[in-house]
């Protein structure tokens, strides 16, 4: 009896000082990339600004492309996989190098400042599980407990650019493994988003919230309503995702020198930015959001506008992340879609982002949290209904095809197969 009450006692010891040093690890975490993060943010939003009061900035978009070829060549990163290696670190025992975060960082930054369409979140997923796994190195953690890190390192960093600590604890528990959560990895990643927000809040970066009014009762023919904008989400998912990753390949089979790829992918840009007549599509596109929240006129077809610049940017080897365009083009099409049919516009674009992120990502439950964080909680009914459609009717496309989906989307049965 005694050697039993011994045996708990030490079991239970080691259970305790295992969460202690969890928290005492996800709060380092999340302090060191939650501030960093926060530069990050504070870069992004400087030369957004920039770009948008000197136009001619575009024009260096070649230029750019070129620096950030030669920063990757110099740092000997010549098989750059971005985020997939990052998921594809938390499959396996793979490193990540630490010096992806200052790349990543710095040509983001490049990118954005120069008129290329993508996102920040690619960006914060790699800076934040680089430093994450740099941090587990350090302190000579094994390797389950370095994946662990990593995931740590993805949520804050991704509190720290979007404010939204629930989805990001979520996000990078769900997004590893379509079908399974790592739980292990909930107490970690939920402490160091939540420093990262409260890093965040103290350097004055503060969520952006789409506050949503006079919201439509959730009847019978508002639920069909819904019911079929989130179908038609989840097919704008698969084309963003096909289109994306059939113009990666387009561009390395067509222009296979890296330099001469993104040189060409930079006139593209340019050539499509001079067509439209505006810069709607460059950058991450947030003020079109605000737009379309707003009821201001969009044009129908920016959607499909947005698709493209993205992947010409993104497939030609520039930086960034595909997610906060993913809202741009669910928010597009949800606006235009509500307009058509005369269903509150502002609502459409909430479930069409929310449809389109679900889409791509394969993260349902962030999905909801998100909607929560950025519309709060009044159009819960409309929100899960979307995210539950979109998710299934998405099929097994993604935007990362390191991704796996471990159990099947349509029945109990375990398929382990990568995304595409």
């Amino acid at each position: 009896m005694n050697d039993v009450i011994k045996h708990k006692i030490k079991h239970n010891t080691q259970r305790f000082i295992t969460s202690m040093k969890w928290i005492v690890f996800s709060i380092l975490s999340g302090l060191i990339i939650g501030s960093i993060g926060s530069a990050f943010y504070g870069c992004i939003k400087m030369v957004t600004e920039l770009r948008m009061e000197h136009l001619w900035l575009l024009y260096l978009l070649p230029l750019g492309g070129i620096v950030i070829v030669g920063l990757y060549r110099l740092l000997k990163d010549e098989n750059d996989t971005g985020t997939n290696l990052v998921l594809s670190a938390i499959h396996s025992n793979e490193e990540i190098p630490l010096r992806m975060a200052p790349l990543i960082f710095i040509s983001t930054v490049i990118t954005h400042l120069s008129g290329g369409s993508a996102g920040r979140e690619g960006a914060a997923l790699q800076i934040g599980g680089s430093i994450g796994g740099a941090l587990g190195r350090l302190f000579r953690f094994n390797e389950k407990d370095k994946h662990i890190m990593i995931m740590c390192g993805m949520s804050a960093a991704f509190t720290a650019l979007f404010g939204t600590p629930m989805a990001a604890a979520v996000f990078s528990i769900e997004v590893v493994s379509v079908g399974i959560m790592h739980y292990s990895a909930l107490v970690p990643c939920v402490i160091s988003a939540l420093v990262a927000k409260g890093t965040a809040s103290y350097f004055g970066i503060e969520a952006e919230t789409f506050l949503l009014e006079h919201l439509p009762a959730f009847s019978l023919k508002n639920a069909v309503l819904t019911a079929l904008l989130a179908i038609l989400g989840a097919l704008v998912s698969i084309l963003f995702c096909i289109v994306l990753h059939q113009t990666d390949h387009l561009y390395k089979k067509f222009f296979p020198n890296r330099y001469v790829r993104i040189v060409t992918g930079g006139c593209i840009v340019i050539a499509l930015t001079l067509l439209c007549g505006n810069r709607d599509y460059n950058g991450s596109g947030v003020a079109i959001i605000e737009h379309c929240m707003n009821g201001e006129a969009v044009v129908p077809w920016a959607f499909l506008l947005k698709i493209i610049f993205t992947a010409a940017t993104l497939g030609a080897g520039y930086k960034g992340g595909e997610i906060v365009p993913s809202f741009f083009i669910g928010a597009t099409f949800g606006y235009t879609f509500g307009n058509l049919i005369g269903f509150s516009p502002s609502l459409c674009t909430a479930v069409g982002m929310l449809s389109v992120f679900c889409g791509v990502t394969n993260c349902p439950i962030t999905s909801l949290l998100i909607s929560f964080e950025l519309f709060g909680y009044a159009g819960m009914p409309f929100f899960l209904l979307s995210t539950a459609l979109s998710y299934m009717l998405s099929g097994y496309y993604g935007l990362y095809l390191s991704q796996k989906i471990i159990y099947s989307k349509y029945k109990t049965e375990y398929i382990n197969r990568k995304t595409h």
